[in-house]
């Protein structure tokens, strides 16, 4: 079985002027996530923001932002476009789309070109190339102009190993036990979660406390394991690293630290090579970084046969 895990996702900023974003209803982002070919399966909420566990990642809604994350072969870029006409081009204060290079890129129905090119009819901007392109790269677009984002963080984990692993992938798994694994209530107790158990396996788990959210999303096959954390907790307000926490658990061959104004300390990480790095400064008011490690020990592969 193979499912694309690698991501899409936009975080969009609206001017203070601008109609509140949490106030549209539902339906508006039904409508809209529809276009990406995402459906809404549950939601949390509190006085901050609306978070939407979708049957392709998530959605965060706060009164002057938005993250939007999809998997698979959504059309990501429609829902932006959606979002745009409904706040109008000068209502946007600030823009990024990042997107992952895939698995499978030939079963995308887009190409990160073809979505730049949409983006562009709306939204001045500049847009990127991380890493190799015969190899793990990144790719993304930002606005000319923007005001500078809050900070955040996302740990993006690849080839899941152990015995965690396995339980992700039989048919044994129940929600209660993957929390229990991953450690969310002793880790992070003020957050209250909302979470969906996909069939015939794949997680989804949104997280909100006051200002703060967490998403964790797992793509668990073994061909193609993938799971993806986003946050914009303060990691010197906590007395532990969370990203640290969650590479001990999940035990991945690699992964990358995506940063936005943010840089994440790697010294309680497991035993680690850093493979590449990047510092982008994308305008006078938001920088990108960006790293991508490996598991200190060689790798020993066997061949599959096709």
């Amino acid at each position: 079985m193979f499912f694309e895990g690698s991501e899409k996702k936009v975080e969009l900023q609206t001017c203070a002027t601008a109609v509140s974003l949490k106030q549209l209803p539902v339906s508006f982002w039904r409508q809209a996530l529809a276009l990406a070919d995402a459906e809404i399966l549950s939601n949390l909420s509190n006085t901050y923001c609306d978070a939407y566990v979708l049957s392709e990642s998530s959605l965060f809604v706060w009164d002057h932002k938005l993250l939007l994350i999809t998997c698979g072969n959504t059309r990501l870029v429609d829902t932006v476009m959606c979002v745009i006409d409904k706040i109008g081009s000068d209502g946007i204060s600030e823009l990024s789309y990042q997107r992952k290079n895939e698995f499978s890129p030939h079963l995308q129905t887009t190409r990160f070109e073809d979505d730049v090119a949409l983006l562009r009819t709306k939204i001045a901007g500049s847009a990127y190339r991380v890493g190799h392109l015969d190899g793990h790269h990144h790719y993304l677009y930002s606005a000319k102009h923007a005001a500078q984002t809050e900070k955040s963080a996302c740990l993006l984990m690849y080839h899941l190993n152990g015995e965690i692993a396995q339980y992700l992938r039989s048919d044994k798994q129940s929600s209660i036990e993957i929390r229990k694994r991953l450690d969310l209530e002793r880790l992070l107790p003020d957050f209250e979660f909302d979470d969906h158990l996909f069939q015939p396996c794949g997680y989804s788990i949104n997280g909100l406390f006051e200002d703060k959210f967490i998403t964790i999303h797992i793509t668990p096959q073994e061909r193609s394991s993938y799971v993806s954390v986003e946050t914009n907790m303060d990691f010197l307000h906590y007395p532990f690293n969370i990203f640290s926490e969650l590479l001990m658990i999940l035990n991945p061959r690699s992964w990358d630290i995506i940063g936005m104004n943010m840089q994440v300390d790697n010294l309680s990480f497991p035993s680690n090579r850093r493979l590449a790095s990047c510092v982008l400064q994308l305008n006078q008011s938001n920088e990108f970084n960006y790293n991508h490690y490996t598991q200190a020990d060689t790798e020993i592969l066997s061949a599959e046969v096709l």
